[in-house]
């Protein structure tokens, strides 16, 4: 019977316990952050708010310090770029950070991240066409059909990387 008593009673709190902790979770303000203030008020107050509920997550962090990077605010960007970096990162963040740098016209702050992401997954062959064919738009046609090379021997049928290839020899710009 105390036994019965104890189970019972341990699953009473650990109910209550996460009921009080959903009910402790904050919500976001919404539309009421923003409405009224100047557009770059309301942006900074949106992207702040989104950093807020980002909880460290360097998918999130990154996209914010894109936000703040393209708009102008290069040295919040770059804050929140430095702080995902410094925390080790790894090679898909690597890629997002250099393509912001690519957007923002950057490509000499960009190549050292993509050779660090390829270092890191040297079998990434979607990695590879990716960053030949940024190679090729930026001028530097050897050494993207390098990498293209090896990303079509190690995956001659990825529909991606022909595209990556036929709009990096057309001058379009991925998307």
């Amino acid at each position: 019977m105390k036994k019965v008593a104890v189970v019972v009673m341990a699953a009473a709190c650990l109910t209550a316990g996460v009921g009080i902790g959903y009910a402790a979770k904050t919500k976001g303000p919404g539309m009421t952050l923003l409405s009224g203030k100047p557009a770059k008020e309301a942006g900074v107050a949106a992207l702040k708010e989104a950093e807020r509920l980002a909880e460290g997550g360097s998918w999130e962090l990154i996209q914010i310090g894109r936000a703040y990077y393209l708009s102008g605010d290069k040295a919040t960007g770059q804050a929140l770029f430095d702080k995902v970096l410094n925390g080790g990162g790894e090679s898909g963040d690597w890629f997002r950070i250099a393509r912001v740098y690519v957007e923002a016209g950057e490509n000499a702050k960009a190549e050292p991240l993509f050779l660090r992401a390829l270092a890191a997954e040297p079998k990434d062959d979607s990695g590879q066409a990716e960053v030949g064919a940024w190679y090729i738009r930026t001028g530097q046609r050897e050494k993207g059909e390098e990498l293209l090379s090896k990303a079509f021997a190690r995956n001659s049928e990825e529909i991606w990387h022909y595209v990556r290839a036929g709009e990096a020899y057309m001058g379009v710009s991925p998307k």
